[in-house]
């Protein structure tokens, strides 16, 4: 896949900071999305997110209509939005386009890397968090569009979910295949049991430490795209899987729910990223190395 460089991004560096576009880099990840570090003759820098076909990954895939194929311009805006009067950090705008957005470049690292010296970083993303997920809705769907009154409860929807992600499991992974009786049985058990709820709070939908920029001391939220009300528990099994011994638990989580849905993800982490091997992302290693972690979740569940 080729990738953008100066003349490709040149009216937007003009358009976004009036100056002209002396280099362009993509930065690492981004598999529905380029992001790409434009810096300017001055020696400014910003960010560029471009959504276009020639920039997404993944193969054709028919998407379920709620968890769909979280990337696009709208659904950004939307999340940069709601998350700020949330009071999460995000990165500022500079330039909306029609298939690209420019935000600030606050350089700053990776949580990712900072874990096991920066608590106060840390600290202060547990706060944000707990802001948000106290941030309710009726409803629960991406802020733009909830879904409605009388859809299906969120267990019935990560439950069916789940099953289509089992079934292309066992087409993939003999291993699952041959645990299939057991594991479809014991979605269905961990979905039984789950009591009704009326509120969802707002989450980010796929927060690792590596969708968080840490600057000047703030933690600051990318890759938002993903936003929406929903179950709180879906996030915090996310939280447990990607932070390990630096997740911080919080009372009041439903343990139902959390079973069903560590399950639930774990398929989703195996069946994600090797669909997504189907095409020609770069970074392999790191998708099989994922795929097999939660192959080996999935067995022990």
């Amino acid at each position: 896949m080729a990738h953008l460089g100066v003349a490709d991004l040149t009216d937007i560096a003009q358009a976004a900071y009036g100056r002209e576009l002396r280099d362009v880099a993509r930065l690492h990840g981004g598999s529905k999305k380029g992001v790409y570090r434009m810096t300017l003759d001055d020696g400014t820098t910003g960010i560029a997110y471009v959504w276009r076909a020639s920039e997404d990954y993944w193969p054709e895939h028919e998407y379920d209509p709620l968890f769909g194929n979280a990337s696009g311009r709208d659904l950004f805006l939307t999340a940069h939005t709601t998350l700020s009067e949330a009071g999460a950090c995000v990165p500022r705008l500079v330039l909306v386009d029609r298939d690209v957005i420019v935000v600030e470049d606050l350089g700053g690292e990776f949580l990712e890397k900072l874990l096991d010296h920066d608590t106060e970083a840390l600290e202060r993303l547990w706060d944000d968090l707990g802001a948000m997920h106290q941030r309710l809705s009726p409803r629960y769907g991406r802020p733009s569009a909830l879904q409605p009154a009388d859809a299906p409860p969120v267990p019935d929807v990560v439950l069916k979910r789940a099953l289509a992600h089992l079934e292309a499991c066992c087409e993939r992974v003999p291993r699952i295949a041959a645990e299939r009786e057991r594991l479809e049985t014991l979605l269905r058990q961990q979905h039984s049991v789950i009591e009704p709820r009326e509120r969802y709070g707002l989450i980010h939908g796929e927060l690792g430490p590596d969708h968080v920029l840490v600057a000047d001391g703030r933690p600051v939220l990318i890759d938002i795209e993903g936003v929406m009300f929903f179950d709180v528990e879906w996030e915090h099994v996310f939280l447990e899987l990607r932070f390990g011994p630096h997740y911080r638990p919080v009372p009041g989580l439903d343990p139902a729910r959390l079973s069903l849905y560590r399950l639930a993800q774990y398929l989703s982490l195996v069946e994600g990223p090797l669909r997504l091997l189907d095409g020609d992302f770069p970074h392999r290693d790191a998708m099989l190395e994922i795929a097999e972690q939660n192959i080996e979740r999935v067995l022990l569940c």
